[in-house]
């Protein structure tokens, strides 16, 4: 894929996201939304950045074994049960962001649920990649 991430000045600048992504490729692949599960279903992590460190994990394991990588990603949505808490741990958060999946950042969007499928989760990702 190629991807140009712009973020116009005009705009605020962008922290651990970008505005838009203009991304060329023949594949698209979707990625449906991932939680802290384990492989045996179960909800994995008492605090939010434990869960997101494991749903990203799943998400990016779900994009490697569609052939994709991080940087394929254009786009993703983060699902939190409690958006005041997702941005306490902004930090922590970004810094496992760059660790699973570096600094080339899709277009990204935080919204907040009232609850997830799986009653424990605090957090959901999901998204789409374009694969060369």
């Amino acid at each position: 894929m190629t991807a140009e991430r712009v973020n116009p000045p005009e705009l605020s600048p962008p922290t651990g996201f970008s505005h838009a992504v203009v991304a060329a490729g023949s594949r698209l692949v979707f990625l449906a939304g991932q939680t802290a599960l384990d492989t045996d279903g179960k909800v994995t992590g008492e605090t939010l950045p434990e869960q997101f460190r494991r749903a990203l994990a799943n998400l990016l394991t779900a994009l490697r074994s569609a052939g994709g990588t991080p940087a394929d990603l254009a786009r993703v949505t983060v699902y939190a049960t409690d958006v005041a808490a997702y941005r306490a741990h902004a930090p922590e958060l970004g810094a496992i962001w760059r660790d699973l999946a570096g600094r080339e950042y899709p277009a990204m969007a935080v919204v907040e649920v009232v609850r997830l499928w799986d009653e424990r989760a605090m957090v959901e990702l999901d998204g789409f990649a374009v694969l060369p």
